[in-house]
Parts: C-alpha cells; structure tokens; sequence
C-alpha cells in the first residue's frame, strides 16, 4: 500500500462503527479522540506562467485543454509546473519568498479547473510522468514523506510492462488495462453490463489514510471500435449544489472509506497484493475514516470528498443505517446526474490527463470490446482535513471578482 506519510491535521476522529472490527480500524488509522494537522495555505494570486500556451476551459465549471502545449517543456521549469496546479495562482507571502513562490505554479490550474487535459504526449516517458507526479505534490507542501503510491492489484506482478517494449516493470505505475479489469471484476468492466454506470463514480485510494492528491494518465492504447471516454466531476461544484443547510450538515459528517474488492480478487484469482506494512497484511482491510467535505490546501475551497464508489461498501458515520444509504445515494446523484458539473474527455494515443483527486471525481466509459490500457501515476498527498472558515468554489471566485 502507500508509502507512510505524516500525519498532520486537524480534523477530529471520533467513533468507529460495528461494521468492522474496532482493532481493523485502529490499524487503519482509524482510533477514538485521535486529532491531526494541517495548516491551511493562504490563498491565491494570479501568475500566469502558462499564458504562452494555447488553451480554452472545456466547460464553465470543470477541465481546462491545452491543444499544443508540451509537457516535458513544462516540467523543466517549476513556475509553470506551479501554474499547472491551479492555472495561473501563486501563494501570497512576504516578499522575501515571493519569487521562490513564483516559480512553482503548474499544479493550480488542476486545483481549480478539477482537470486538465494535454495531447499527443508522445514523448513523455513513464519515468518523466512519475516525476511531474512527484513535483507537483511536492511544489506545493505536501508533507516530504508523501511519495508516490503503489498500488495493492495494479502494478507490476501484473507483469503487464509500461515502457512500450515490452521490458520494464514498475510498481509506481498503475497499469490501467481493460483486458485485466474484465478478467478480475468481470461484468462490471463489460460493455454489456447490465449495470448502473455511475457506480464508477469514485476519487482514487480515498480508502488510504493519507489518500492521493494528484494524478496523471496517459493513454497509450485505444480500442479499435471507438469508446473508452473518461468523464471527471467537480467536487467543489457538488458542494455549492447543496442547500445552505444541506452544507451544514455536510460540514458536521465523516465517512468510512472501504474497499474490500482487493481481497475478492485475490480470493478468486490467488493473485498477490501489495501490502508495504505488516498492520494491512495482518488486517486484510483497506479502510480509512476521512470527512465528508474536505478543504483543499492552496485554493482553500470545499469539496464534497466523501460520495461514489469510495463508500459504496462504506458508511456514513453516526447516523443511523437508512440514513447513511439515503446519504449516500443522494450524493452520487449531485454527482452522477448533473451534466454541467461534469466534463468527458476523449481520447487519442498518447493524451495526457492530470487532475486533482482532492475535488474532483472520476469514471471511465466502459462502451468497447476493444483493449484500452494507459499508464497512471498517482501520488500521495496531505492528510485530509476540513476548516470551517474555508469557502466555497462559488463564494471565492463571487469574492474574487468582486
């Protein structure tokens, strides 16, 4: 699993729950009156490092495309990785630090735009795409020890290899392959499944206890009979959907992430998983307690966090067992439901795709037969935390213009 990453946060933990066993959820990181912290980062302020590069947001609320722009040029200068993160806002300090603060800003534009989108990366290497993953985190203050994360199935015992000649083998790269999904999930993986399609609704490893902050995907197969799409949704835009005293409630709530489906896979195929610390290979459960909204470090905006897939086998805690299903089901519609909160993208060989598993969620279109695979990297972020003083998407940008 993850590679250990600090704990530093201030949202209180309180109750477990009988659904899993008490010592499960300490293992997890899960305990009774257990507090940590994390400072909230000031704000924003344009940059703009990025304008040279064509681009135009896909829709008003969610995904900025850059056509033209390269990314290993990005990556040789912190300013524009800074930007990337956000599109275009730095962090306000002294001055003493402001120009440091200046030359990290690619990861904002994914921070405010939820996703963003680069094509015909054909000369990014898996190694390069695991260094922006890093840098992006890391340019930003996310915690030294948060690194990038090893997936429990895909990775590399898969023996599926990510170099494109058929050599190399990594851990840190989650190899996405249609044909391996299909072969452990089966019908749910199928274009003729006869299933809801926004059970795929989900944000990657929430079930981690210090959970992704971004994450990167290149596409390097397309299947030959069309579809394959990706769509993402905005997490912040979920919130501001929510009436004023829908978000107080939601404000108030912490959820169990919970995925069991690892250990399906390897009781039904008698595959290994990847287990970096005794207490999950002891537990044999992947589970963390995180809030229902959470605020996003630099931007300082709230986002629905705990919704769609990451807690289909979870609950919401100290509600009752209707109340959390009703829950539940009523955020994955906000999310599921609503077109003008989302954006789909469609891909050709070699497109990139970076977003922020903090505010937005994410579901692939599972509509061909063909084989699809890509390489993802993704990276281990901050503890998650939620600060009532923070804002939502709409009062900040309503603030900003105003």
């Amino acid at each position: 699993m993850a590679p250990h990453a600090a704990d530093i946060d201030t949202s209180p933990v309180t109750a477990t729950d009988d659904q899993v066993p008490s010592s499960k959820l300490a293992a997890a990181g899960i305990s009774p009156n257990k507090t940590e912290a994390t400072p909230l980062i000031k704000p924003l302020n344009y940059g703009g490092s990025l304008d040279e590069y064509p681009s135009f947001d896909v829709t008003s609320v969610i995904g900025r495309e850059f056509p033209t722009a390269s990314i290993l040029e990005i990556l040789k200068d912190d300013a524009k990785i800074r930007v990337l993160r956000n599109h275009g806002y730095v962090i306000n300090h002294t001055d003493a630090i402001s120009g440091e603060m200046e030359r990290l800003n690619m990861t904002q534009t994914a921070l405010e735009r939820g996703v963003v989108f680069f094509r015909n990366q054909n000369d990014l290497t898996f190694e390069d795409q695991k260094t922006l993953g890093q840098k992006l985190g890391e340019l930003t203050g996310k915690p030294d020890t948060s690194k990038l994360h090893r997936h429990a199935l895909l990775n590399g015992q898969r023996g599926i290899a990510v170099d494109g000649n058929g050599n190399k083998l990594d851990d840190e790269i989650s190899v996405i392959s249609s044909e391996q999904l299909r072969k452990f999930y089966k019908e749910r993986f199928s274009p003729h499944a006869k299933r809801t399609a926004s059970e795929g609704w989900h944000a990657d490893i929430t079930f981690e206890h210090v959970p992704s902050d971004y994450a990167i995907l290149q596409i390097k197969t397309l299947p030959e009979d069309a579809g394959g799409d990706t769509l993402w949704a905005s997490g912040y835009e979920v919130y501001d959907r929510l009436s004023p005293t829908w978000q107080r409630i939601a404000d108030g709530l912490t959820a169990t992430h919970y995925a069991p489906g690892f250990l399906d896979v390897k009781n039904d195929h008698g595959v290994g998983l990847i287990d970096e610390t005794e207490v999950l290979l002891t537990t044999e459960v992947w589970i963390s307690k995180q809030n229902i909204v959470r605020t996003k470090p630099v931007t300082g905006w709230k986002s629905i966090f705990g919704a769609g897939q990451q807690i289909n086998k979870g609950w919401i805690n100290d509600v009752t067992e209707r109340e959390s299903n009703l829950i539940k089901d009523y955020f994955l519609e906000l999310i599921a439901q609503n077109h003008d909160l989302q954006v789909r993208f469609k891909w050709n060989k070699n497109d990139v795709a970076i977003w922020d598993n903090r505010s937005v969620f994410h579901t692939a279109t599972n509509d061909s037969d063909g084989k699809r695979q890509g390489n993802r990297v993704v990276s281990i972020g901050e503890k998650p935390y939620f600060d009532p003083n923070s804002a939502s998407r709409q009062e900040a940008l309503t603030a900003r213009s105003g």
